[in-house]
């Protein structure tokens, strides 16, 4: 059955970054369309739910330096604003993961609300006012449908797609579709999707293409014009543990993540416009 409805008005815009095929960019993405994001004005926090950590070090937090992590908040019931960590880019933080977060489905199966501990967090921060006031919160999802992901689509308003342009993107997406229906049906009536963000664009490539076209004709007015291409500074950036628009602001992958955040922040104006 459904939740109770969240409380208008208190919380930022919370979006899942999810697919449930790996190696599309969802990590690349929550890392640098939130800096993209934080470079234009808004206070953003990601929060990282794949036990991989990935977005974590991607945003220089070292392992040793996370004392609090996404596991403390979901099994624990730590608050969001005590496990948060200022990153080195002014109005971005994340909540870190770590490995503990991998035996989540065992520990939490009989636990009371299971499928919402991060939808409560994010109210129980709002309602809280933690200081910092986030206008987005980005969750990075695990390449797959478990707890975690549930969890993710029912603290958020909309899922925001990132999907590779290679041959087998649309049966990859068919998939996460279900997905996002059956968490809507059972759990969050509201959940949508925001967007498709097509990444990993090779020009050079006819395939790139053609998948391309084959999205935007299934998806439509869905599909963010700003396409993110493949580029190498993007790919060597989180090694370094900075978002890709601090290692290198002027190569293409940098700048695509820019004009895709002024592209998302024009949606949700719009969509809060016609609401």
């Amino acid at each position: 059955m459904h939740d109770e409805p969240r409380p208008a008005g208190l919380r930022p815009r919370v979006l899942a970054v999810a697919n449930q095929k790996g190696g599309v960019g969802k990590t690349t993405t929550a890392i640098n369309l939130g800096t993209a994001l934080a470079a234009v004005g808004e206070r953003v926090l990601i929060v990282d739910m794949d036990p991989q950590g990935n977005a974590s070090t991607g945003l220089g937090v070292p392992k040793s330096a996370r004392k609090a992590t996404i596991y403390d908040v979901i099994v624990d019931g730590a608050p969001i604003g005590e496990t948060a960590v200022e990153t080195a880019v002014p109005g971005l933080w994340i909540v870190p993961s770590d490995a503990d977060l991998s035996g989540i489905e065992i520990e939490l199966s009989q636990a009371d609300r299971r499928s919402f501990r991060l939808r409560d967090a994010l109210d129980a921060a709002a309602e809280a006012s933690v200081g910092r006031g986030f206008t987005y919160v980005l969750i990075d999802c695990p390449p797959s449908l478990n707890l975690l992901t549930v969890n993710a689509m029912s603290a958020a308003d909309a899922v925001l797609v990132p999907l590779q342009c290679e041959f087998f993107a649309l049966e990859g997406l068919s998939q996460l579709m279900r997905t996002v229906e059956l968490v809507r049906s059972s759990l969050n009536p509201r959940l949508e999707i925001q967007g498709v963000v097509l990444t990993m664009y090779d020009r050079r490539n006819s395939l790139s293409a053609q998948v391309a076209a084959d999205v935007r004709q299934h998806f439509g007015d869905k599909v963010y014009d700003t396409i993110i291409p493949r580029n190498v500074r993007v790919s060597e950036a989180p090694s370094f543990g900075k978002p890709a628009l601090i290692y290198d602001l002027k190569c293409a992958g940098s700048q695509a993540y820019l004009r895709l955040a002024k592209e998302l922040v024009g949606r949700e104006r719009a969509r809060r416009a016609a609401a």
